[in-house]
């Protein structure tokens, strides 16, 4: 009988919340014995629980952590190819890689989530327009099945089932390891350029005529500005530093920099601290630091892709109810009118949100993967009440009229119906899922809210 702790638990975001039981392997073999035991009625992989709702969560069964499951298996510096097990975090392949000249292709807003949820939830980042998702990079990974065979999978190999796990939401099976190929960098650093706009328009002409130029893109938006400064921001451009861009002393060790210390959120912030005022004066100063030519900034790849990791917890800021982080993509056709719609309908119904990025997406990959060309919008939104939720069914209609859909890995709120018709090829994905697991060993929160399962198309 496997060992399990009953534990009530989160994705990052502190919304919703679920009781599971928590079975922690050491090795792949008690994942297998795990299984076997069958004492539960379903399993979810679960590694750092990083995503933001409910894909990690399993109401009543069990969770199976694979944070003890993280070793390398292999890493050749000379061609950037790492093998590792399924709990290895991003931030420790960085520690390990980058001394080496190597750098992950592909990496979201943090480093502390494992490679396998990366690939669960075919991750992507600032250079998706030119790069896509971490997919594209994957070379194949080995993956436990509900009946306890292993099967290797690539784009050779195992192909359908190969598609079906990236961006899988971890319904297909165990992901155990995964190959991924590295990018080649001359240095830690990233050059950057700032430039402020005035408004969402604005925003977006520069970052469709300015993304061309860069590896890294993103735009911060001051998700309370209003009228005619809605959607003002600042456009954030990067490139991998050679060694001529850096300083004398920089050159010397282009690797190493020192990292920065980090500082703990001790407690849930009460839920008066975050609120309009104490954000607008934020958000001002924020927009008021970039003023006049702010390009060429070296900054380590730390401070450039990770930002919050400095924080500890920061989710307690946003207090006891914690958040929702509401991210979508709207095709590039009708994305100035919907994107300007979604801020609105926010502001008009006066929900609040206190982090706000655009970017830019480039191709689509896998079967239910979520990019698809065109622009996406993140917003931190913290829970306050009922008309939360009336707001964000607005903005489910508003992204599935213009074409778009919405982030799995982040959702907490999302229909069946809509889901549906957002996923246009959940019905191809879903015979490969009933194939390979027909009793529906894999479930999660997320997976039997939107009866992606265990349900007919």
């Amino acid at each position: 009988m496997g060992k399990f702790i009953e534990k009530n638990l989160s994705g990052w975001a502190q919304y919703p919340r679920s009781t599971g039981r928590i079975y922690r392997p050491e090795k792949i073999q008690s994942i297998v014995d795990i299984l076997h035991d069958g004492e539960e009625h379903s399993y979810i992989g679960r590694g750092m629980g990083r995503s933001y709702g409910d894909a990690a969560l399993n109401e009543g069964g069990g969770l199976i952590l694979t944070d003890r499951i993280r070793r390398f298996l292999s890493f050749s510096s000379s061609t950037g190819i790492v093998t590792c097990e399924a709990g290895m975090t991003l931030g420790r392949i960085l520690q390990v890689v980058v001394p080496q000249g190597w750098f992950l292709p592909v990496t979201p807003g943090t480093k502390f989530v494992t490679i396998a949820g990366a690939v669960a939830c075919d991750v992507h980042g600032k250079n998706h327009h030119v790069d896509g998702s971490i997919s594209n990079f994957v070379i194949g990974l080995d993956l436990l099945l509900a009946d306890g065979r292993f099967l290797s999978c690539s784009r050779e190999e195992n192909t359908d089932l190969f598609w079906a796990t990236l961006g899988g939401m971890g319904l297909t099976g165990v992901i155990l390891a995964v190959t991924l190929s590295l990018r080649r960098i001359d240095s830690a650093f990233i050059q950057v350029n700032y430039q402020r706009t005035k408004d969402l328009d604005e925003t977006m002409a520069l970052l469709e005529d300015q993304d061309k130029q860069h590896t890294y893109s993103v735009a911060w938006v001051d998700g309370l500005a209003s009228g005619r400064h809605l959607g003002r921001g600042v456009l954030i451009h990067g490139d991998h530093a050679s060694s001529q861009d850096l300083s004398a002393r920089q050159r010397l060790a282009p690797f190493n920099f020192n990292h920065r210390c980090s500082w703990n959120v001790p407690f849930q912030f009460p839920d008066f601290v975050l609120n309009r005022l104490s954000m607008g004066a934020f958000n001002s100063l924020y927009y008021r630091r970039f003023q006049g030519d702010c390009s060429g900034v070296i900054v380590d790849y730390d401070r450039f892709f990770y930002p919050l990791d400095s924080v500890y917890k920061w989710y307690r800021m946003y207090g006891r109810q914690g958040f929702v982080q509401y991210q979508c993509v709207i095709p590039l056709e009708t994305s100035s009118k919907a994107l300007k719609e979604i801020l609105d309908h926010l502001r008009c119904d006066g929900i609040p949100s206190y982090l706000v990025v655009l970017k830019r997406f480039g191709e689509e990959t896998g079967i239910i993967s979520f990019p698809k060309p065109g622009y996406t919008l993140a917003m931190d939104i913290p829970v306050s009440g009922r008309k939360l939720f009336s707001s964000l069914k607005k903005l489910d209609r508003c992204v599935l009229n213009n074409g778009g859909r919405v982030y799995l890995g982040k959702d907490a709120c999302l229909s069946a119906e809509s889901f549906r018709k957002m996923y246009p090829r959940y019905g191809e994905w879903l015979d490969l899922k009933q194939k390979f697991d027909p009793k529906n060993i894999f479930s999660s929160n997320l997976s039997r809210r939107l009866k992606i399962s265990g349900v007919q198309k």
